[in-house]
């Protein structure tokens, strides 16, 4: 069950000069009108004669009163009581002594505010004989409910001032809250972007390299090569490189946000696999396709499907160049598609490019995030198999 926040037990938040000086001057107005009223309830020439203190100590007070308020903020209650007890003597003194109370109450400390208030209705009971005014029988109660009265407005607007601030403070840090928890979203979101597209870099830039370094290979193991055959690796071998040189341009301007200047890459897909397969035959890869689906995947499916068997053949270029690689695509809609890709066993090589660690790892994550399974295992004739299941969920459609 939600409570109501705990009311703020620290000083108020400043004001900008103008409005204190704003509060002091509508304080100053109050005290005036009420000490003009009060001076138009005095006998005719007291003023001259016996009512001395209205002209003197009164003003006095009230000055000193205006000056002490400035510090209400610094020592609330102090101020406020004091305060509250010398306006009991200066009428002028009034608008002051309300000013402190509501500045008070707009703390909200009970405690302080009941000690306040009581000092504001009962110290002007002793100090009626100040001024000279012809009062009607049973006037010290109507003194006592007056001054309830107006210490009970006073202590209502300082309390709903302080609630309305309270609620502008908490609004305040809702705000920062959400605008902290936007900018730690914004960062989880480029952090993710930018692990996408450092795997996307990973992919296509492994298989460009893989294939480049089997040909490279071919043409320094086959020294009985034709001149015929030995340009078609060469010619291979640059375009791959190319190839290589437009994927990396392309991914570095999506890291660079800038817009590019012809359409990058094809999004991998089902449609693109055999264009895959075709590119690894013309590296020199003996690859066999067998697909066997009677149907077309969705966009998703085929996306990492075409992904396993590029991570398929940048792996059989790098660790089995020269073997043959067998892919086998079988499924139907309502149950799953299968992927297994098996290489024959590698041939002995004295070197081989460095493999990173991530191709596999990073196609798992991706499989296991809509459901899927992937496997790998050493074959019994020293080749090696990988496989994959994908979720193919019912769709009527079919292939034409």
């Amino acid at each position: 069950m939600e409570t109501d926040a705990a009311p703020p037990q620290g000083p108020a938040p400043p004001h900008k000069p103008w409005q204190q000086a704003v509060r002091l001057g509508a304080a100053a107005a109050v005290g005036v009108m009420l000490w003009l009223l009060t001076g138009a309830m005095l006998p005719p020439g007291c003023v001259t004669d016996s009512c001395s203190w209205y002209v003197t100590g009164d003003p006095l007070i009230a000055l000193g009163c205006l000056m002490a308020v400035a510090w209400r903020r610094r020592y609330p209650v102090p101020v406020a009581l004091a305060v509250s007890v010398a306006s009991a003597a200066s009428t002028l003194a009034s608008g002051a002594a309300l000013l402190a109370i509501g500045s008070l109450a707009a703390r909200r400390r009970p405690a302080g505010i009941a000690a306040v208030a009581a000092a504001f209705v009962v110290a002007p009971l002793f100090t009626m004989a100040l001024y000279p005014v012809d009062r009607p029988p049973g006037s010290p109660w109507i003194q006592l409910a007056l001054q309830v009265l107006t210490a009970g407005v006073a202590v209502a607007t300082g309390w709903a001032v302080g609630a309305r601030r309270a609620e502008v403070l908490s609004l305040r840090e809702r705000a920062r809250s959400a605008e902290r928890e936007q900018a730690a979203l914004a960062d989880r979101a480029r952090m993710l972007e930018r692990n996408r597209i450092a795997g996307e870099m990973h992919d296509t830039l492994a298989h460009r390299i893989s294939l480049v370094a089997l040909q490279a290979g071919a043409l320094d193991h086959r020294a009985d090569l034709a001149a015929e055959d030995r340009g078609v690796l060469v010619r291979g071998i640059a375009d791959g490189a190319h190839r290589a040189l437009e994927d990396l341009r392309d991914v570095l301007g999506v890291l660079r946000a800038e817009p590019p200047d012809r359409p990058g890459p094809p999004r991998p897909s089902w449609d693109h696999v055999p264009d895959l397969v075709a590119d690894a035959r013309a590296s020199g890869m003996d690859v066999v396709l067998t697909v066997d689906p009677s149907a077309r995947p969705p966009d998703g499916v085929g996306d990492l499907c075409y992904r396993v068997v590029r991570e398929a053949l940048t792996n059989a270029a790098k660790h089995a160049p020269g073997a043959p690689v067998r892919i086998t695509l079988d499924g139907e809609p309502g149950g799953a598609l299968g992927i297994a890709v098996r290489n024959g066993p590698a041939a002995r090589t004295n070197a081989r490019p460095p493999a990173s660690g991530y191709g596999l790892p990073g196609l798992a994550e991706r499989i296991r995030s809509v459901g899927g399974t992937l496997g790998h295992h050493r074959a019994p004739d020293g080749g090696f198999v990988l496989s994959a299941r994908l979720p193919w969920p019912d769709e009527p459609e079919r292939r034409p």
